[in-house]
């Protein structure tokens, strides 16, 4: 419940302080004093639209806060998702600046907050509806939010919405693999291809390094030929260092038997004599063993060029072929995988579609037997609001299948006997319009959870005995709920139970708009004002008082 709102430098209102009560609240004053304004306030700290042309001629920015009581559990677990804690009394404040850059300030409970979060709040806790009331009453598409709200069939909306969302899953992802069904089989073909090629080739790491050794070894075979036989030749040959180094050993050896001091160097050429007899044996293998075959040098020159040409298609190294290699493994299982994922998608895709069906139909279902409940209690409620002849209709048709289900439901009326019922948006006036708006309004309240209900002008274009009966009609949708209303009726102000009247004036130059809660003295002035339209006698400040009186007898 709104309790309390405070307005600043909006529009003409450069303060204001306004206590709200449960029940009716109605607001009254002349033409252009600032009702409206008051709604405007209301409609921008509950985060809908606006813009700077809102602020106050001469002010750098606007602000409006508003305090809420005793507010809905889904109000409290939305606070609660957004990490936003209780105030200490437990209300809720909302507040919003809006400064003349454009930029906006929202807080909720004095936290920051979005605007889009003071939507998302203010959704559970006010409904705004304004004499025409295009967002709901004059578009069909929310017309089947108002059955729904009355069918209490939540559960099953929310398990066809869930089935409905799988099913376009799998569509949007089954038209994606068939989109791409034939290019990824001449991709496949493709992998194929590569796969085999660099398979076959059977390339390993480091590979060309090794053949280019062997390459260049078998092209200074010559060369190395010539040099290991001329180093055989050297220690081998008949006076080569082997020979010499023997001599000098066997010299050393025999100066040893006599001289102990020579015994170390006798040992250790005869070491190296060994040592050199042992490299000779090994340069003899080497020549012997060196195999050149031209052939040999061919086909490393032919794996080279090979392996050069693979990597102008693959990747510059060995690694870069494999790394290639694998990514189109990889690719091709992908693309293999798919091809069972779309049989395994098509498979889902028709089991939804059959579960779909179903609750679809008893969505249908549950919407019509509710419709005729609700098309009775509609009329019941118009006819007591003056408009006996009317006919209320709950017209259906199929759709394709969406979010909602397959239904197009749309209100239409026929507000005179032989008239056929046509779309409330084409035929209603704008006092039918209201009573309409009343009447859906009253046959939903205990089913609506928002605690707030905001009447902007409905009475535009009522008067004498359906005036009545919308005055009536409020107060009894008020038992239960806070209403608050701007009207130019005096019945309607005289049900109220809490009356304010705003007032606007001029001084230096500038306007300004003040807001009054009025008490029975003041709601008679102001109610005999409404009835007169100019000067105010006392007779009609006592008729005033009495539709006051007679109004307090009526609701106890």
């Amino acid at each position: 419940m709104l309790v309390g709102l405070k307005i600043e430098n909006i529009a003409v209102i450069e303060g204001a302080e306004i206590e709200f009560d449960s029940g009716l609240n109605v607001m009254t004053g002349e033409t252009g004093a600032g009702k409206s304004i008051v709604i405007d306030a209301i409609n921008a700290v509950l985060g809908e639209r606006t813009s700077r042309e809102l602020i106050r001629s001469g002010a750098d920015s606007a602000r409006v806060y508003a305090e809420f009581a005793d507010i809905s559990g889904e109000t409290q677990r939305i606070l609660d998702e957004m990490g936003i804690e209780k105030m200490p009394d437990d209300t809720l404040v909302l507040s919003r600046s809006i400064n003349a850059s454009g930029k906006n300030i929202c807080r909720i409970n004095g936290c920051p907050a979005t605007v889009s979060a003071l939507k998302e709040i203010g959704a559970g806790l006010i409904n705004i509806h304004g004499q025409h009331d295009s967002q709901a009453l004059l578009s069909p598409d929310k017309h089947c939010g108002f059955i729904d709200l009355l069918a209490e069939n939540q559960a099953l909306r929310s398990e066809y919405r869930q089935v409905f969302s799988s099913l376009v899953s799998v569509k949007k992802e089954l038209d994606s693999l068939y989109d791409t069904r034939d290019e990824k089989a001449a991709r496949l073909d493709y992998l194929n291809f590569v796969i085999g090629e660099i398979e076959q080739a059977q390339v390993r790491e480091g590979e060309r390094d090794e053949l280019a050794k062997e390459k260049e070894l078998l092209q200074h075979s010559g060369r190395v030929i010539k040099a290991l036989e001329k180093a055989y030749s050297e220690l081998s040959d008949e006076g080569g260092i082997l020979s010499g180094i023997e001599d000098c050993a066997g010299e050393l050896e025999t100066a040893s038997k006599y001289y102990k001091d020579a015994e170390n160097a006798a040992k250790g050429v005869r070491g190296i004599s060994y040592e050199l007899a042992d490299y000779a044996a090994e340069i003899r293998g080497l020549a012997e063993g060196f195999d050149y075959s031209p052939e040999r040098l061919s086909e490393i020159n032919e794996r080279l060029d090979f392996l050069y040409r693979l990597s102008m298609k693959y990747g510059a190294t060995e690694k870069d072929i494999l790394d290639t290699l694998q990514k189109s493994v990889a690719e091709r299982n992908a693309i293999e995988v798919s091809d069972e994922r779309i049989s395994e998608l098509e498979e889902k895709l028709y089991a939804l579609s059959d579960e779909i069906k179903i609750l679809s139909a008893k969505l249908t279902e549950s919407r019509m037997n509710t419709a005729a409940d609700f098309e009775k209690k509609v009329k019941a409620e118009l006819e007591f609001l003056d408009m006996p002849k009317v006919e209320f209709i709950v017209d259906r048709k199929s759709t394709a299948l969406t979010s909602k289900g397959a239904d197009a439901i749309e209100f239409l009326i026929s507000a005179n006997a032989g008239q056929e019922p046509r779309p409330i948006a084409k035929i209603a006036s704008g006092g039918e319009l209201s009573r309409i708006m009343l009447a859906i309004k009253n046959v939903l309240s205990d089913k609506d959870s928002v605690d707030t209900l905001i009447f902007d002008e409905i009475d535009t274009g009522v008067s004498g005995s359906a005036a009545e009966k919308i005055a009536l009609k409020l107060h009894q949708v008020s038992k239960g709920r806070q209403v608050i209303c701007v009207t130019h009726l005096a019945r309607i102000a005289a049900q109220a139970d809490s009356h304010m009247k705003i007032t606007k004036t001029v001084a230096d130059g500038k306007t300004f708009t003040k807001i009054d809660t009025l008490d029975f003295d003041g709601r008679a002035a102001e109610i005999a004002r409404i009835t007169a339209g100019g000067s105010v006698t006392a007779l009609q400040i006592e008729t005033a008082k009495e539709m006051l009186n007679n109004a307090r007898r009526d609701s106890v």
